[in-house]
Parts: C-alpha cells; sequence; structure tokens
C-alpha cells in the first residue's frame, strides 16, 4: 500500500497585508497630524477657537494605550501638523529654511508632551495627568533654549473661546489646560459610551473621571465670569494709537527708516488739527509703535526735531518706539516717554530680545545654512528694568512685541501699578500673514488675565485698543496709514492670576509629574511581577 505525502507550506498561511490593514496602520500618524492641523486651524484669524476640543480629543485617540516611543514619534507628527502652517509667517522674508527648522526643533515639546501623554494614558483619571503633561511641555517650550518660544501656546487661540475667563483665573497655564482637558475628557467619554453600548455597563470610577474631565472645565469657565470686569475702578483715560505705516513691505522697510519717522510725526500732526477742529476728543497721551522711529533720535538732532515738533503740536505725553544705537556696546530697542515740554523723559529697553531676530546666537555655526543672520549686524542687547510710565497721571505698562507672548513680561508691569498695558509692535516684516492676527489673540487674552486695557499700536497693523472683558472696541486695517483714538477703563484691582504668577502652572507641573512618576512606578512593578 502506497500513500501519497502532500508537502506542507513551511511559510504558513499567507500573512500578506490586506489593504484595510495598510489603512489602518496610517490612521493614527494620520490622525496625529490632523489633530495638530485642527489646533492649527482654531487660531485666529479664524473664530474657530472650538476646533481645539476635537483637536485634543482626537489626540487622545491617537496616543491613548501607545507605547513610549510611538508616543513621542506620534506626538512629533502632531507637533508638526500644528507648527508648520501656524509658523509659515516665520518664513515671510528670509526663505523656507528657518520656518522648517523652527518648527522641526518646537515640534520637539509636542513630541515629548506626546510620550508623556502615552505614558499616563492608561492610568486612571488620565485625562487630567494628560492635560497637565501638555502644560508642562508648554512650560518648557517657553522658556527653553534661547529664553523659550510660546507662540502656539493653547491659550492664545482661545480669545473668542467659551474658557477665556479662567485667564483671569490662572493666566495661560490654567486656561490652556482647561481647553486640553476638555478634549480628552470628551474622546473619554465617547470610549466610555462605546463601552457601555458594547457591554451594557460601566465602572462609576472611569465614568466619573470622563464627566468630570469635560464638566470642571465648563463649570469653571462660566463660575469665573465674574472676574472678566471692565469697569473704571480708577475712572477713564483717552488714548491714541498711531499707525504710520511703512513704504514698503518685509525686510526692505528698513532701508526708509526716515519715510517711516516721517508717517508717524504726520499722522501725530493730522490727529493734533483734528483735535483742534473739534473733529476729535483730545487725547490724554498717544502711543507710536515699536521702531516708529529707527533713526536714534539721542544721536540724530534732525530725528529729535521732527519728533519733539510733532510731540508739541498734540500736547501731550507720547511715548516713541526707537532703536538706540550707543558708540559702544549692545542696540537697544526702546520706549521713549516724550513730553511736549521737557522732550525725552523716560526710557524703557525691550527685557526679551527675539533670538535670530534682534539678535544671533551661534552666528557663525548659523550663517553656514542662512546668509541672512547678517542682515542683523548688531545685535540688541536686553534690558532690566520693568517698563511703566506715568503718562498724564495713568501708569501705562509696557511690553514690546514678542515680549506680549511671556507671561512674566506682562504680569510684572501689572504688579508694578500698570492701570492700563500697551504692547507696541512692528509687524511690517512678515507681510499680509497671520503673524499679526496671532499677535493680537494674545493682547486680547493679556486683558482678560489681568483686567486690564490693552492698546496695541503697529506699524503697519493691525492695531488695536482692546478694553479689560477682550472686546476689541476700535482697530486698523493692514498697511494702511491710521490713528485710533478711544476712552478706556483704568483698574488697578489684580485678578488671581496677577496674584498668583507662577504657582498655577507650578500646581500643574507637579500634576503632571505625579502622573508621569505613578506610571513609571506601575511600569517597574509589572516587569517585576512574573507572569501566571
Amino acid at each position: 500500500m502506497s500513500a501519497t505525502i502532500t508537502p506542507v507550506d513551511a511559510s504558513g498561511p499567507d500573512t500578506a497585508p490586506t489593504p484595510g490593514a495598510r489603512l489602518r496602520r496610517f490612521a493614527r500618524p494620520g490622525a496625529a497630524l490632523l489633530s495638530g492641523f485642527l489646533l492649527y486651524l482654531s487660531f485666529p484669524p479664524r473664530p474657530l477657537w472650538w476646533l481645539a476640543l476635537p483637536a485634543f480629543a482626537l489626540l487622545g485617540w491617537t496616543l491613548r494605550g501607545r507605547r513610549l516611543r510611538a508616543g513621542f514619534g506620534l506626538g512629533y507628527l502632531a507637533g508638526l501638523g500644528f507648527l508648520l502652517p501656524l509658523l509659515v509667517w516665520t518664513g515671510e522674508e528670509v526663505g523656507p529654511g528657518p520656518w522648517l527648522a523652527l518648527a522641526a526643533v518646537e515640534a520637539l515639546f509636542v513630541a515629548a508632551a506626546g510620550l508623556g501623554i502615552a505614558a499616563v494614558s492608561r492610568l486612571p483619571w488620565w485625562p487630567f495627568f494628560a492635560a497637565g503633561v501638555w502644560i508642562l511641555a508648554e512650560g518648557a517650550r517657553a522658556r527653553v533654549p534661547f529664553g523659550g518660544f510660546p507662540w502656539g501656546k493653547v491659550a492664545f487661540g482661545q480669545a473668542d473661546g467659551l474658557f477665556l475667563p479662567l485667564a483671569a483665573v490662572g493666566g495661560t497655564p490654567v486656561l490652556g489646560f482647561a481647553v486640553a482637558l476638555c478634549g480628552f475628557g470628551l474622546y473619554e467619554a465617547y470610549r466610555r459610551f462605546r463601552a457601555y453600548r458594547a457591554t451594557g455597563a460601566v465602572p462609576r470610577g472611569p465614568l466619573a473621571a470622563a464627566g468630570l474631565a469635560v464638566l470642571v472645565p465648563v463649570t469653571g469657565a462660566l463660575a469665573a465670569l465674574p472676574l472678566v470686569d471692565d469697569s473704571a475702578e480708577d475712572g477713564t483715560a483717552t488714548v491714541a494709537a498711531v499707525q504710520g505705516n511703512v513704504p514698503r513691505l518685509g525686510f526692505d522697510f528698513n532701508a526708509q527708516r526716515r519715510a517711516v519717522l516721517d508717517n508717524h510725526v504726520a499722522r501725530t500732526r493730522e490727529l493734533a488739527r483734528a483735535v483742534e477742529d473739534g473733529r476729535e476728543p483730545r487725547p490724554d497721551f498717544v502711543l507710536w509703535p515699536e521702531n516708529s522711529s529707527d533713526i536714534d533720535p539721542y544721536a540724530n538732532a534732525d530725528a529729535a526735531d521732527v519728533i519733539d515738533g510733532a510731540v508739541k503740536a498734540i500736547g501731550v505725553p507720547t511715548v516713541i518706539g526707537a532703536v538706540v544705537t550707543p558708540q559702544t556696546g549692545k542696540l537697544r530697542n526702546t520706549l521713549i516717554q516724550w513730553d511736549p515740554e521737557r522732550g525725552p523723559v523716560a526710557t524703557y529697553d525691550k527685557r526679551h530680545v527675539q533670538p535670530f531676530g534682534e539678535y544671533i546666537p551661534m552666528r557663525s555655526f548659523v550663517r553656514i545654512f542662512n546668509s541672512n543672520v547678517d542682515r542683523v549686524s548688531r545685535d540688541f542687547g536686553a534690558g532690566t528694568k520693568v517698563g511703566v510710565f506715568d503718562l498724564a497721571g495713568t501708569k501705562v505698562g509696557l511690553a514690546t512685541c514678542y515680549e506680549a507672548a511671556f507671561d512674566w513680561a506682562v504680569r510684572d508691569t501689572v504688579t508694578h501699578g500698570a492701570q492700563l498695558i500697551s504692547v507696541p509692535s512692528n509687524n511690517a516684516t512678515f507681510g499680509r500673514t497671520e503673524m499679526t492676527y496671532q499677535q493680537l489673540a494674545m493682547s486680547r487674552v493679556r486683558a482678560v488675565e489681568h483686567s486690564r486695557s490693552v492698546v496695541v499700536p503697529v506699524t503697519s497693523g493691525v492695531s488695536a485698543i482692546i478694553r479689560p472683558d477682550g472686546e476689541i472696541v476700535s482697530q486698523t486695517k493692514m498697511f494702511t496709514p491710521d490713528v485710533l483714538v478711544e476712552k478706556v477703563p483704568l483698574r488697578s484691582s489684580q485678578t488671581p492670576a496677577t496674584r498668583l504668577g507662577t504657582l498655577p502652572e507650578a500646581l500643574l507641573a507637579v500634576l503632571a509629574a505625579a502622573g508621569l512618576g505613578w506610571a513609571g512606578a506601575r511600569a517597574v512593578r509589572a516587569r517585576r511581577t512574573p507572569a501566571s
């Protein structure tokens, strides 16, 4: 009797991935990119603040249960999806190299957040720990390297949002935490709902965690509404913001320094004539933007004369944005308080100068990649004193342009007595990009955070006057000469955010550290426990 032997395929069954499996393989990377892009879309000039919630919900789905390495990679993709479109304006005049490099470096902080969120995602009450990790990463990004780059904090996309009152409770960290927590909570609630449909039961603890992750930030925002107050505690002041405009967009406007100065002089003299004719109320003081006089009035008598003539014409204290060029040492980005009778009487030197914009770190190394660094031929130096001017009896706090992104730079002015905040800026280098709207949103958040009116005079726009509740009462168009004159409330009381300073951020960092420590301890125990 003979037997027929059937050969066996040693390779086993066909293991080639199906099209569906290939698509599933890319689902999480694609979701990570999409979550970042949704977060970008939640930022101005679009009034789509609520998109931050599905952005974090999708990020939660992407990262929950992932290994640490996968969390880092997925977080990096989310960071690129967010920061590449958000920061495209940084390459407006210098090409894509600096923009891509900045986004690539800053996305590393989002990657670190992704790793941390993946680590805590298996914990009970994980949305709270995950939101804390996000704020911890934002805090690190706001401090390192080169003094940090807080542009793109989640809070700065919420100027029109439901959660804005929380800025008065604990500043940008608490506001950003609430948004992230609500987004993660929505995903967890959805996950628990699906579990309920599948099994008919959901444990009370996880259900409570999901519900509170959504309810706590929403309830907190509603409870904080009484802190948003635009009443005139200290009376009112009539302020004028001058936007002189520039001859050309981009870097070339610097070659027309005298034209920029003359534009601001002309607008101020026009305002003086309008006041004399009764067409405008007389302001208590006038605010010019950053770089409104790139000619040093201390070194150039002609520049000093035209400024002095304009200030005498309007007859009230005026703040001039100037580049001061000492014979030795570094340049100074200076705001000068110019009195119509006494001339320059006080100065404020910008304390946080912009790396790669106002000074070049590692110049010889950076030059290898982009010769535009030599446009900054002489570095700016940083000031050390808090800027508060007494303008006709009103204490005006000063945060020059880039400084508005830093919590401490604005808070210091209020704790030193500012009743109103001014953010003089120069956005001409960035053309008609979204940059100016992103920066304006920061000033709106700062208004609520410290319960102060905020005036934003910009060389080329958008200039604006903002009430303490974050409402823009007057604004200009871009690249249009204009003057805004408004009566604004003055306030001296301090919000909890102002009084608490960095404490809320520190407590959220402790929350994140506790979650990461707990997750680490659980992982160690799991490795030491033998499999049954």
